[in-house]
């Protein structure tokens, strides 16, 4: 079994910033790409930002040049560094992770976090 925990959401004013972090935990041979997701009232889930493996990045255009994706492949743990925050980035933010199980399965798995709420105020 593979968890992902998140943790660094709250609550922030407009052009403030916060920091997520996500950590896989369980029977892990290796993790491919890294993601977060957020999902705003009323709205479908959006890709924001994703890593792979090798530590290419690629971001949605509206938090280009505001938003950074890391991760650190040794603690198994993907970072979203958000800064001059906007009230149209309020939403549950998941962390998400393909993962390749260890022994004996060896299965690739999607994995999903319970997620965080950011909620920016103007």
């Amino acid at each position: 079994q593979v968890q992902l925990v998140e943790s660094g959401g709250g609550l922030v004013q407009a052009g403030g910033s916060l920091r997520l972090s996500c950590a896989a935990s369980g029977n892990i041979f290796s993790i491919n790409a890294m993601g977060w997701y957020r999902q705003a009232p009323g709205k479908q889930r959006e890709l924001v930002a994703s890593v792979t493996s090798g530590g290419s990045t690629s971001y949605a255009d509206s938090v280009k040049g505001r938003f950074t994706i890391s991760r650190d492949n040794a603690k198994n743990t993907v970072y979203l560094q958000m800064n001059s925050l906007k009230p149209e980035d309020t939403a549950v933010y998941y962390c998400n992770a393909g993962v390749v199980a260890g022994f004996p399965d060896h299965r690739y798995l999607e994995v999903w976090g319970q997620g965080t709420l950011v909620t920016v105020s103007s």
